[in-house]
């Protein structure tokens, strides 16, 4: 893509950062969480995180991937989020309309490279919900290996706006270096 840059994140980014999440959300997370919170306060809920998020510590980064000018996913990062795993992956959306152009995988490789040059010998993990195969199999394509699972926690706390008890399975780069080059097709 010719047209693709990453960035770094800044604070003035909180508008668009979210209603990307919020957008992603809404299309893979239905089922996991209640229709109720995602048709209603989940863009309100992720401006709050994220215009807290990018004015926070310096551990953390948020690259922004821009198509032509117009922002189509984002990855967030976080370092030491784990004394076995090392950096957590926390955040990795893609646009709908932008996935399958190797936009997720460039993500991967900046926050690879995140993590490689603030924390060399990092690992880098990630968690993913059961039912999102699609995600599943992407991570898997690029080297991750399935960990264990966990149950999902509610968004801000909220029990009401999970529905059930969602689970999420733990992706894990032992060796993150394998990921700097997946961003190239």
């Amino acid at each position: 893509m010719p047209t693709l840059s990453l960035r770094a994140a800044t604070p003035a980014d909180a508008e668009l950062v979210a209603a990307l999440h919020a957008q992603s959300w809404r299309r893979h997370y239905r089922g996991a969480y209640a229709d109720s919170f995602l048709d209603g306060d989940v863009v309100a809920d992720r401006l709050q995180v994220w215009s807290e998020r990018l004015t926070g510590p310096k551990d953390t980064q948020t690259i922004v991937a821009e198509d032509a000018g117009e922002a189509v996913g984002f990855v967030h990062t976080i370092l030491d989020a784990d004394p076995v795993h090392g950096a957590l992956l926390d955040n990795l959306h893609v646009s709908v309309a932008h996935q399958r152009r190797g936009i997720g995988r460039r993500l991967m490789a900046g926050s690879a490279e995140f993590v490689l040059g603030a924390r060399p010998g990092s690992g880098l993990f990630l968690w993913v919900l059961e039912q999102n195969t699609n995600a599943q199999r992407f991570y898997a394509a690029v080297g991750g290996e399935s960990a264990d699972t966990k149950l999902v926690p509610p968004p801000g706390g909220v029990e009401g706006r999970l529905n059930g008890r969602p689970r999420g399975i733990r992706m894990v780069w032992p060796d993150p270096t394998r990921l700097k080059g997946c961003g190239r097709r």
